[in-house]
């Protein structure tokens, strides 16, 4: 009974790195295997063995092997950066070559028109594998989409590249009273996980943050401009309230989540 409860342990922890970094799993078979089951320490040596395998994998090898299946990594500059070292490190920051331009050709953009504003990105897409999932989007399997953070004020009306959540997602810019509630809408429909990024926050930060409008506005519409994007994702009340009529602007549907503490855009 032991001896099943281990192995069942072990396939726990393949499945749950396999779906947060896509090649997690694998990495973590090969460390259990490759230390004897008579070695001394071997539960610190296996730690060890697949930390060391997992960040030469994902910083040296993925990077090389990604073009082989049409991706590659964001490339980051002083203009492109990733909200939090975890979509690094999970392998979750890879695109193909069309959108890397499109984002560098944006980011640029937006630096020019406000130099004190990075272009911050969130969940992407994992290196490998057409139609593989990456969880819990419904469409990031492909190469072609790309979340990214919405842009913030102080009350002060300062430009800020800092975000109100560690994930950069479940923190809303919720409908005021005059706008259309997509929200109750969808959740009175049944749709229960609409609201759901609430809880992958991971913590609130930086609560004095509120939406920039004009800020947010800019970034959406460079995006827009550019020929290859095909759909931008951004909730209704902010498509009416940042007055964004580009007719590649549309409404997700009620089965995803909502996006209105992020932008969602892709390739054609």
């Amino acid at each position: 009974m032991k001896g099943f409860l281990k192995i069942l342990l072990h396939l726990l922890v393949v499945i749950v790195l396999t779906i947060v970094t896509q090649v997690g799993g694998i990495i973590y078979l090969i460390a259990i295997l490759s230390i004897k089951r008579r070695s001394t320490k071997r539960r610190l040596k296996k730690v060890a063995l697949f930390c060391g395998l997992y960040f030469l994998t994902t910083f040296l090898l993925v990077p090389v092997l990604a073009p082989l299946f049409g991706r590659e990594k964001i490339a980051e500059s002083k203009t492109v950066k990733a909200h939090s070292f975890f979509y690094k490190l999970a392998n979750r920051n890879y695109v193909e070559p069309e959108l890397n331009k499109i984002i560098f050709q944006v980011a640029n953009e937006l630096n020019q028109k406000h130099p004190e504003l990075q272009f911050v990105y969130l969940d992407a897409n994992f290196p490998f594998i057409d139609g593989f999932p990456l969880l819990p989007h419904l469409s990031h399997n492909d190469g072609k989409k790309i979340d990214i953070s919405l842009v913030y004020e102080t009350k002060e009306k300062i430009l800020s590249n800092k975000k109100k959540s560690i994930s950069g997602y479940g923190t809303y810019a919720a409908p005021e009273q005059n706008e259309y509630d997509q929200i109750a809408v969808c959740k009175n429909k049944g749709n229960w996980q609409y609201d759901f990024p609430k809880y992958l926050t991971f913590g609130t930060i930086n609560d004095d943050l509120i939406l920039s409008k004009n800020g947010t506005r800019y970034l959406a519409n460079s995006i827009l401009k550019q020929k290859q994007v095909g759909k931008l994702f951004i909730e209704p009340h902010l498509k009416q309230r940042l007055k964004l009529n580009n007719s590649k602007v549309r409404f997700h549907g009620c089965q995803a989540v909502r996006h209105d503490d992020h932008i969602h855009f892709q390739l054609k």
